[in-house]
């Protein structure tokens, strides 16, 4: 019989260590969950926030169609995570993120979804904590008042730039609600510090409530997005009008965790395709008909500028 042997304290702490390490490798490849592992699961998660017409409930809304639409495509289950402003990056990436003085993620939650389709506008530092899709659709910011308000629309000159200057003008008018960390935070237009009277709009960060709030003078004027505006336009005619442009045009996308490069992948083709096939333009005069009125140069790379 051979004698038993006894390990040191010094290996067996070194076991632990070792154990520790691999269980957390497998725990980081658990939480990958890319194409592969959503197939596995049987369900594609949307993470979307109720905005203008890209999320207008569980069912309904440009956005929740194209994914709906994209989760048949990868042969899954779609199911809608409603999820806020403050949260959805978060939500997507399980991660917390902090803003300034640059965007970065740090410690841990829980992921709750898989892609973030919301009317998701590519901004300057985003790509730190997520990668974009193709763009989904364009948008820009322009300033809106009441029609009532003593601010009057910019004439336009044919220059872009001229007339972004003109409309910043117009912002010594009076107030404007500004929304930080979104695609309305004044900092990205060159705002602050300028003798503007700029207002921070934080109830909940909910977006459709802040025209109604324009409505009952909490602010003069607005910074908004032309998709929201457009909304705007149709629901309230003749009481909002639009003040001129703060930026050029810009553009939306999905966004998708940075460990999900096979899920993106399948997304951008599965966009070209719609976009090919007749389907995305359908859904766009069903959500937004008079986009490329207002917003050419995207529908026109597309060649769809004509479309009605």
């Amino acid at each position: 019989m051979k004698p038993r042997v006894l390990m040191p304290m010094r290996a067996i702490a070194l076991l632990r260590v070792t154990f520790a390490c691999l269980l957390a490798a497998v725990t980081l490849t658990a939480g990958v969950q890319d194409l592969a592992e959503i197939r596995e699961r049987g369900v594609l998660r949307h993470l979307g926030v109720p905005y203008a017409r890209f999320v207008v409930d569980s069912n309904e809304g440009l956005d929740v169609e194209i994914m709906q639409r994209f989760a048949k495509h990868i042969g899954v289950r779609y199911e809608f995570v409603q999820s806020g402003w403050y949260s959805i990056f978060q939500d997507l990436i399980g991660q917390n993120i902090e803003y300034k003085p640059v965007i970065r993620a740090f410690g841990s939650r829980a992921i709750r979804g898989d892609v973030i389709g919301s009317g998701l506008t590519v901004l300057p530092g985003r790509d730190n904590i997520v990668d974009f899709s193709t763009p989904t659709f364009p948008t820009a910011v322009w300033l809106m008042a009441r029609s009532a308000s003593v601010v009057q629309p910019i004439t336009p000159s044919g220059n872009l730039a001229a007339d972004i200057k003109a409309t910043k003008a117009k912002l010594k008018q009076g107030t404007t609600f500004v929304i930080d960390n979104t695609c309305l935070d004044p900092a990205l237009y060159d705002l602050e510090g300028k003798g503007y009277t700029l207002k921070r709009f934080t109830r909940e960060i909910n977006l459709n409530d802040i025209v109604p709030a324009v409505f009952k003078q909490e602010s003069e004027m607005t910074l908004l997005d032309v998709p929201d505006i457009i909304v705007a336009l149709e629901k309230w005619p003749g009481q909002i009008k639009v003040i001129g442009p703060i930026s050029g045009e810009q553009r939306m996308a999905a966004a998708f965790r940075k460990t999900s490069p096979a899920l993106r992948q399948a997304f951008n083709e599965f966009l070209a395709e719609l976009q090919r096939d007749g389907t995305y333009m359908e859904l766009v005069r069903k959500y937004y008909r008079s986009a490329p009125r207002y917003l050419p140069e995207y529908f026109r790379e597309l060649g769809m500028a004509n479309a009605r």
